[in-house]
């Protein structure tokens, strides 16, 4: 895993390669996931110093951003789920050409730093923790969150819904991990890349693989884009295999 400070000077070297040089400056519009958004803004700097373009980095849920793309919203740059990218595909919205998979990312369990951290290896303690915490936080499902409505899914399937529903802790959008550091919490399920940025949070471990959900993330470039060689350029950025180790250190899978 790459250390955060070498970031910036990797990814410089990164867009050398790639031949990233812009004459004129252009601003980009970049919609993202939020679970994506650590790279995307990890990368940004170095980009914006090569290139001299600026890049305008706006995050929501999958749902509310899919929600974006469908009422007109002009963008750039869409990193989202594969599922919700399908309709603007075939809607045109999106360049179905330009559709890359970039990332896959697990939820993951996390307390506040220096609590006692819950046993995370099987079924069984993970749903102990979850029975034994005063209130969970997690992405409020009507928010379009992944994990979120994920979570819920899995918690009617382990016949503990109801008893969640009475200690929830509804996030609707942003850094769940955050209701640990505020004390509104003392369990937070989310992606892990989401976790890991929170100081004051610890990430205890990912799901038990056996209930474990990853969310897949792919970008693409809209069809309407003014500004389509930047944008171009920044996909390809994102796509490299040298991004590979920004994807790592915010706590994601590249996938090939």
């Amino acid at each position: 895993m790459l250390k955060s400070k070498s970031l910036f000077a990797v990814t410089s070297t990164l867009l050398l390669a790639l031949g990233l040089n812009c004459a004129q400056a252009d601003t980009l519009k970049v919609l993202t996931a939020g679970a994506f958004k650590q790279v995307v803004v990890d990368m940004v700097p170095a980009f914006e110093a090569q290139t001299g373009h600026r890049v305008e980095v706006q995050n929501d849920t999958a749902g509310a951003l899919a929600k974006r793309l469908a009422s007109g919203e002009a963008f750039d740059v869409v990193i989202i789920t594969p599922g919700a990218l399908k309709p603007f595909e075939a809607s045109g919205v999106v360049q179905a050409s330009s559709v890359k998979t970039i990332a896959k990312v697990a939820i993951g369990v996390a307390v506040k730093q220096g609590a006692p951290m819950p046993a995370m290896l099987t079924v069984d303690d993970f749903k102990a923790a979850v029975q034994q915490a005063r209130n969970v936080a997690y992405i409020d499902p009507a928010a379009g969150g992944s994990s979120g409505i994920y979570l819920d899914q899995l918690f009617k399937k382990m016949g503990l819904f109801d008893m969640v529903q009475a200690k929830a802790v509804l996030v609707p959008g942003g850094l769940v991990a955050d209701r640990l550091v505020s004390g509104q919490a003392d369990l937070a399920i989310h992606q892990i890349s989401e976790i890991l940025p929170v100081k004051g949070a610890q990430l205890v471990a990912p799901l038990p693989e056996a209930i474990q959900n990853y969310t897949v993330y792919a970008a693409a470039l809209s069809a309407q884009g003014a500004q389509r060689k930047a944008a171009q350029d920044f996909l390809n950025l994102l796509a490299s295999p040298a991004a590979r180790g920004v994807i790592h250190s915010k706590g994601m899978t590249p996938m090939e």
